[in-house]
């Protein structure tokens, strides 16, 4: 399940970000598939774990299905149950996070950490923060062969989605001090850096 994509291409378009947000609070029985990820972005990593959902085509689901109704053709699943395993799977996943302003201080304080873009190549030639390596082939193997376990290093991506199943599946290889930028580099330019131009993805 858990895959990195190096450098992938990005074929869409990039314009002017807004900020519509999904909270945990609001996510219930109703709420879409689109609102759990935005709420919960680890959700389909821990839906996969224990339910074995959304790991091929014929149990994925769709952005506009609700949680309800994912959960009854599932083999009836409780809602109740799965959302709070949900909640329990971000909680863990909130411990991988590091806030954009404490990145910045460690920047300040450590210049030797590193920041891992998960990004598109595109993307990342468009906007990254100074001092990023764009995950491609070449630097996965330089992660994976020469890297200590140990060492203390941070995932980037857009919005904090892709970068916490990129963090979880370093940890699985043994990576303990890996963390993830909390929203992405999104958050990054909200919060500490504005000449860091947002985008969204279309």
């Amino acid at each position: 399940m858990a895959e990195i994509n190096h450098g992938r291409e990005f074929t869409g378009t990039m314009t002017l970000a807004s900020d519509t947000r999904t909270t945990t609070d609001t996510i219930g029985p109703g709420s879409t598939m689109r609102e759990v990820l935005e709420a919960f972005p680890g959700a389909q990593r821990a839906l996969f774990h224990r339910y074995h959902i959304g790991g091929c085509s014929s149990c994925a689901f769709q952005p506009d299905e609700t949680l309800e109704e994912l959960c009854r053709r599932n083999n009836q699943l409780a809602v109740r149950e799965v959302l709070e395993h949900l909640r329990a799977s971000h909680g863990q996943d909130a411990k991988i996070l590091i806030a954009p302003r404490e990145l910045a201080d460690l920047l300040r304080q450590d210049a030797t950490v590193k920041l891992v873009d998960v990004r598109s190549r595109e993307e990342f030639e468009a906007v990254h923060i100074d001092g990023a390596l764009l995950l491609s082939q070449a630097t996965m193997q330089e992660i994976m062969g020469h890297w200590p376990r140990t060492r203390l290093f941070v995932v980037i991506d857009h919005e904090g989605k892709q970068g916490l199943d990129a963090a979880a599946f370093f940890r699985g290889h043994g990576f303990e001090g890996v963390r993830c930028l909390r929203g992405g580099i999104d958050a990054w330019s909200r919060e500490v850096d504005p000449q860091v131009r947002r985008y969204r993805l279309g």
